[in-house]
């Protein structure tokens, strides 16, 4: 199932006034951008099961003392994903997806931390299982990786998230490295936004389980249409915070906009996570622009 058409609609009216806004004010939009670098590395490291807090990904990313013995796996794994975040903001707009950029990306990701295996895709005996669902046999993968690539690239009927939406499951179910397929899915979601002229997305681990679930229905289903909406909410968000900077707004916690407007918090809240309000997080935490 596509995204809902007045979701649709919502989406291209802040796509609109993002690129009106934007002219003139690229140095601001990088500023936020790199300020999301450590939210969003927290994040996808946490969905697969770093022990890292968001404060300890932070100081690693700043060079800082942590408090606590981490294991140096987990520094590098943080480390190695903040250079693909700030690798993809720069470049993603000058070069299209392709099988080399995919692989070049996986290298950047796991070179130091397992050398063996980075930059290349599973070879001859080398299956992976995620839950129940065991990925297609090595022998297939660069070919399944080439036909999505290729769909993705072609299918000039779907709606532009709706691939995202697909091509991320698609990518993710066959699983194509040893390690490193979810994060690397992850980044690709936001090389295929940064191409369209739209901001990255955080895939929160607080939401993991509804993400866990788009797989599940796809693999039942064959539809989508958990995935779309994850990513859809996630671009309303991304773009409710950077209009709100862009537009000068006063940026103030969602529970002191709840108490001066005499609003519900826990209804407003629950408006925040269906996006139905301009709300957004920073750290976690929702704000909206006032």
């Amino acid at each position: 199932m596509a995204i809902q058409r007045q979701l649709r609609e919502r989406i291209q009216g802040l796509q609109q006034a993002f690129r009106s806004l934007r002219e003139g004010k690229e140095a601001l939009l990088a500023m936020i951008d790199e300020a999301e670098v450590a939210e969003s590395v927290y994040n996808s490291n946490a969905i697969e099961n770093s022990t890292l807090t968001l404060k300890e990904t932070e100081r690693i990313l700043l060079e800082q003392e942590l408090s606590r013995d981490v294991s140096l796996r987990e520094v590098f794994e943080a480390k190695n994903l903040a250079r693909v975040v700030e690798y993809i903001r720069v470049n993603a707009i000058k070069r299209d997806l392709d099988k080399e950029m995919v692989l070049f990306l996986h290298q950047m990701l796991i070179g130091g931390i397992d050398d063996v295996i980075a930059g290349r895709f599973r070879k001859a005996g080398e299956y992976v299982r995620v839950g129940t669902h065991i990925a297609p046999a090595p022998e297939h993968v660069e070919r399944m990786i080439g036909g999505i690539l290729a769909s993705y690239g072609s299918d000039l009927e779907l709606y532009a998230l709706d691939k995202v939406a697909k091509f991320h499951v698609d990518f993710e179910t066959v699983h194509p490295f040893l390690d490193g397929n979810g994060r690397i899915g992850r980044v690709i979601i936001n090389y295929q936004l940064f191409q369209l002229g739209l901001p990255s997305i955080i895939i929160r681990d607080k939401e993991k389980q509804i993400y866990y679930e788009a797989f599940r229905e796809d693999r039942s289903t064959m539809k989508n249409k958990i995935m779309e909406r994850v990513i859809a909410r996630g671009l309303l968000e991304s773009l409710h915070k950077r209009i709100a900077y862009l537009e000068g707004k006063e940026i103030i916690l969602l529970a002191d906009f709840a108490r001066q407007e005499k609003q519900s918090l826990p209804a407003l809240l629950n408006a925040a996570r269906r996006q139905t309000v301009a709300a957004f997080r920073e750290k976690g935490v929702w704000k909206i622009g006032v």
